[in-house]
């Protein structure tokens, strides 16, 4: 069976029937029942046949197009309907003597008043095309405005001419006026007569007909073609009211046909009908929750969910999105390196399940009925892999690896240790009555992110952080609507991690016509719920929104001075930003956030690393001699991600040896760990090449690092070798940190750093 494109089924830009009668009625339904059909294969034809465009002197009039629809419009059409009526009138005992002339003579009067009125955009245009609006059962058809007064030819004298009796020998203008007169009188009668009919006989028949399709569509086999297309949701723009039943026709056809139920649910989330695709989608994204019987299952599930992209503001879409979060944390976890951390991340999972089992207890709400032993399942699906993976280490006598590379420490991880000063630093500016901004300044995977991730448990209660990553949607959107949303969106998400605290709620609607009066109005309700709390907004990142303000998405006045707004006028509300860059590299911040104050990370202190080396965890079973502990201090300078990866490395030799010997690192073994730290981290150091430095600095580099481990290079060596970019480059490679000024001369900071670029 041939694939078919569902898009072009189900659309507002069908393709016209290349039959000039078949075509001609098809442009017949469309004005009467698809307006917005209508205006699309006008400006499919030309851009400038727009009822809204202003270029109607443009139109290219050698178009073949647009003389076929000139063709059908002018001509073809009249002359069909005053057939048509001619011929009713025939059968109805009228008589037959001038049925020829008033077939010709009707289509020829349509013709050229058509054509008067279709060139003639003033006050007399405007005038006709309201009358017609009264005559075509009170449908708007402004779409028509432009070229199609041919619309004119159609109804106006399909209506006058057969009213009008044609041994009239008046002037051609008074006729006109007499037309017209009569049409509007006749015209108002109509479309009471219409809505009455359309009311009391053609909207029960629709309906009859709806549920026709539904039942046929249920009893068929499900390799003949769905009949959902011919629904009225699909072709009736004019029924505003729910079509009730049209959410069942749905929900079987994405059973039977995801691609066109899809394709479905795209047309319809535009259009009144829009609750039945919401209602559609919720079901089969409870029904596919429902079907998760496995770990695989559920870590999968949240590909499949749609409802979690809609903006809904109701008990089972709150859900819904609930069980996404789900699916996507599991997955998050059985992908991290050690089953360690595996275990540690389910858990915890597990236990936001059973805390959501508890609330949907008390619920009486249908979706919560059926979602709640769902709950119950997957936590207990979690906690048996939990299980599995815990007896499966034991077996194996394995030594579990805490260790986290490549990405930031969440709050829910033991192994983030340190920083203490740094927390103490905050809360002591937080109460700072001059409201300084802050700034969390350090080179890139120094541990900024991991610090925000983890405030929530070094600063007192009273302190909400409200951590927001601008690498994630804020600053993706195009719009201020978008930016607004997904920000407030990253605030209410951390203070429900953080705290518990459950925010007020901003939707993408809400922010719609005005965006940071709503969002102003918003920050009025959120500083409501705090009671006494402070908030600290803590943007990481804040690079990323400067890179979409410089390509004009954003205006810097409109983002930056709401933040400087906010700083000024709204005493509760701290704002933090991280990244790995100082304000005296973006002025533009600079100029909006005065007296910032820096709080700079680094390198951990030699006691904090040494307890992430040792202890990273409670009864961390193994242990290093003396000499291997300085070594990794050594080569990792304290450097929190490096020093993760070398020790994840050192894990990984251990259990590989004989269980006997497992529990006991030597030197020896931290230096078996660097080649492979080397590799398995390469995404660390080549982000220092790519990213951080330019090709000067490469260079510089590799000068220095075939000189050897510890090894310091006179300023004279270096400015006598690179004469040309000596200051710009040693500048910069200070300024991030690689390299440190010894006696009379520069050296690496970092032994593995030095080593990666020795290699290279």
């Amino acid at each position: 069976m041939p694939h078919t494109d569902y898009s072009k089924v189900y659309t507002h830009a069908p393709e016209q029937h290349p039959n000039l009668l078949l075509g001609s009625l098809q442009l017949l339904f469309w004005i009467v029942f698809r307006p917005s059909v209508w205006r699309n294969h006008l400006k499919r034809i030309d851009p400038a046949l727009d009822p809204e465009s202003q270029s109607w002197n443009r139109v290219k009039r050698r178009n073949f197009d647009l003389w076929v629809l000139l063709l059908q419009g002018y001509l073809i059409l009249p002359l069909l309907l005053n057939l048509s009526l001619n011929l009713l009138l025939l059968i109805l005992g009228k008589s037959t003597e001038k049925f020829i002339f008033n077939v010709f003579f009707g289509t020829l009067i349509s013709l050229v008043v058509g054509v008067y009125f279709g060139v003639s955009v003033n006050l007399a245009c405007g005038l006709f095309i309201s009358i017609i609006e009264s005559i075509a059962f009170g449908i708007a058809f402004e779409v028509s405005v432009r070229l199609f007064a041919i619309t004119i030819g159609i109804f106006v004298f399909w209506l006058g001419f057969g009213l009008y009796k044609n041994n009239n020998r008046e002037p051609i203008n008074v006729v006109f006026g007499k037309i017209l007169q009569r049409i509007g009188k006749i015209a108002n009668i109509i479309t009471l007569i219409w809505k009455l009919m359309r009311f009391v006989a053609f909207v029960p028949l629709i309906k009859l007909f709806n549920k026709l399709l539904y039942r046929f569509d249920s009893v068929k086999s499900k390799s003949i073609t769905n009949l959902l297309r011919y629904h009225s949701a699909f072709w009736d723009e004019w029924q505003h009211r729910p079509l009730k039943g049209l959410e069942k026709h749905l929900i079987l056809v994405m059973e039977r046909n995801p691609d066109e139920g899809k394709a479905a649910i795209k047309y319809l989330s535009t259009s009144p009908q829009r609750w039945a695709a919401q209602t559609a989608l919720i079901e089969m994204d409870t029904r596919r929750i429902e079907s998760c019987a496995d770990l695989e299952a559920v870590r999968q599930v949240h590909r499949d969910l749609a409802t979690s992209e809609l903006e809904l503001e109701t008990l089972v879409s709150s859900l819904i999105r609930s069980f996404n979060r789900f699916s996507e944390d599991v997955n998050a976890a059985l992908n991290q390196a050690t089953t360690y951390n595996q275990r540690l991340s389910l858990k915890a999972v597990a236990d936001r399940l059973d805390a959501v089992s508890r609330e949907l207890t008390i619920s009486n709400d249908e979706y919560a009925i059926r979602l709640q032993p769902i709950s119950i399942r997957w936590s207990q699906i979690i906690t048996n892999c939990v299980e599995e993976l815990a007896k499966a280490s034991e077996l194996r006598q394995e030594i579990d690896s805490p260790y986290i590379t490549g990405i930031p420490l969440s709050e829910q991880q033991e192994i983030f240790v340190g920083r203490t000063d740094i927390s103490v630093r905050i809360e002591q500016l937080l109460i700072d009555r001059r409201r300084p901004p802050l700034l969390l300044y350090g080179q890139r995977r120094m541990g900024k992110t991991s610090l925000l991730n983890n405030l929530g448990r070094l600063l007192p209660n009273t302190i909400i952080p409200m951590f927001v990553d601008l690498q994630g949607s804020a600053s993706r959107t195009t719009d201020y609507s978008g930016f607004l949303y997904n920000l407030a969106r990253g605030m209410m998400n951390s203070a429900s991690r953080q705290r518990g605290l459950t925010l007020p709620s901003l939707t993408r609607e809400m922010l719609a016509l005005d965006p940071f009066t709503r969002f102003d109005e918003w920050l009025d309700e959120v500083e409501q719920a705090l009671e006494d709390n402070t908030v600290l907004l803590a943007l990481d990142e804040f690079e990323v929104l400067d890179n979409a303000i410089a390509k004009g998405r954003f205006d810097e006045q409109d983002v930056l001075g709401m933040l400087r707004n906010l700083i000024q006028h709204r005493p509760r509300f701290k704002v933090l930003l991280a990244g790995s860059h100082t304000l005296e590299e973006y002025q533009r911040w600079a100029s909006y956030l005065i007296n910032v104050q820096v709080l700079r990370i680094s390198y951990l202190q030699e006691e904090e690393a040494r307890q992430l080396i040792e202890q990273p965890v409670k009864n961390f079973p193994l242990h290093y001699e003396p000499d291997a502990v300085e070594r990794v201090l050594e080569l990792t300078r304290c450097h929190p991600c490096l020093v993760q990866l070398l020790c994840n490395e050192i894990v990984d030799i251990k259990n590989q040896q004989r269980p006997g010997s497992r529990r006991l690192a030597t030197s020896k073994e931290v230096e078996a760990a660097v080649p492979q730290a080397l590799t398995n981290g390469s995404f660390f150091f080549a982000d220092i090449q790519n990213n951080q430095i330019k090709e000067s600095e490469l260079k510089v580099l590799r000068f220095l690092a075939e000189k050897g481990e510890g090894i310091t290079v006179s300023k004279k060596a270096l400015s006598r070798d690179f004469p040309d970019s000596f200051d710009s480059s040693i500048n910069l490679l200070l300024r991030r940190e690689l390299i440190e000024e010894a006696e009379d001369g520069y050296r690496f900071q970092v032994e593995l750093i030095r080593q990666w670029f020795a290699q290279k």
